[in-house]
């Protein structure tokens, strides 16, 4: 199956030119484009996108603006002709930042970040899961996948393209965003604390200020997470 793309971009050179780069890769299928992010939003209303080439100065609806106001946020690749933006999207999960001009080789490498991301890194949790001990199965290696039971979880901390996920029998890493682990964990169970951690509930031994402690280490909970968090651990207690 094909990898869905969708480029918005107000320069019609730049649209041409991705557009003639995803022709040339087989694994890649332009689905449209558009030269305004608003157009963008009403498109995926009620289409599927596997990943947006994206713009960041546009009118109207910057790029950045755009990604915040996505709730279910395609893979990402930010096309530009600055720089500066680059450490702003990173938080935001972007998967690559290419500055134009853009070269072939280049986008060919923020392909490659994008069929690694396709390709099962994490697998969701099968329907046949013990309900009294859920697990998921995470790719540890090139050849190795690894059963994590969910109750074991302690903290997953971001490493920019990588994930540890620290648990009571260990510590592993992999290759996932945290946006897109968290997705796959249950929602009353776990909570992203920071744009570099999420947590789980029931590990919390002490809240304190905007931080919180887990087996004698402390995690500093973000600016814009702290009432959510704060409520939600509430909500949890007996």
């Amino acid at each position: 199956m094909k990898i869905k793309c969708l480029i918005i971009d107000d320069e019609p050179l730049a649209i041409n030119v991705i557009k003639n780069y995803i022709e040339q890769i087989e694994e890649l299928e332009l689905v449209n484009t558009f030269s305004n992010s608003i157009e963008g939003l009403n498109f995926l209303k009620n289409n599927t996108i596997d990943v947006i080439f994206l713009d960041i100065n546009m009118p109207v609806l910057d790029g950045i603006n755009f990604i915040k106001s996505l709730e279910n946020p395609p893979l990402l690749i930010i096309t530009s002709a600055y720089d500066q933006f680059a450490i702003e999207t990173y938080e935001l999960d972007v998967l690559d930042y290419l500055v134009k001009p853009i070269e072939f080789p280049r986008l060919m490498k923020a392909v490659n970040k994008i069929s690694k991301r396709l390709n099962n890194t994490v697998s969701k949790l099968p329907q046949e899961n013990s309900k009294e001990n859920p697990f998921i199965f995470v790719k540890i290696d090139k050849k190795k996948m690894k059963k994590i039971f969910l109750n074991e979880i302690l903290v997953i901390e971001s490493l920019k393209d990588y994930l540890k996920i620290s648990t009571t029998s260990g510590k592993f890493i992999i290759h996932s965003t945290l946006s897109d682990f968290t997705g796959l964990l249950p929602e009353r169970d776990f909570i992203r604390i920071h744009r570099s951690y999420t947590i789980a509930i029931d590990k919390i031994d002490a809240v304190e200020g905007n931080s919180i402690e887990i087996e004698g280490l402390r995690y500093v909970i973000g600016r814009s997470y702290i009432d959510e968090v704060k409520q939600k651990i509430l909500n949890s207690s007996i």
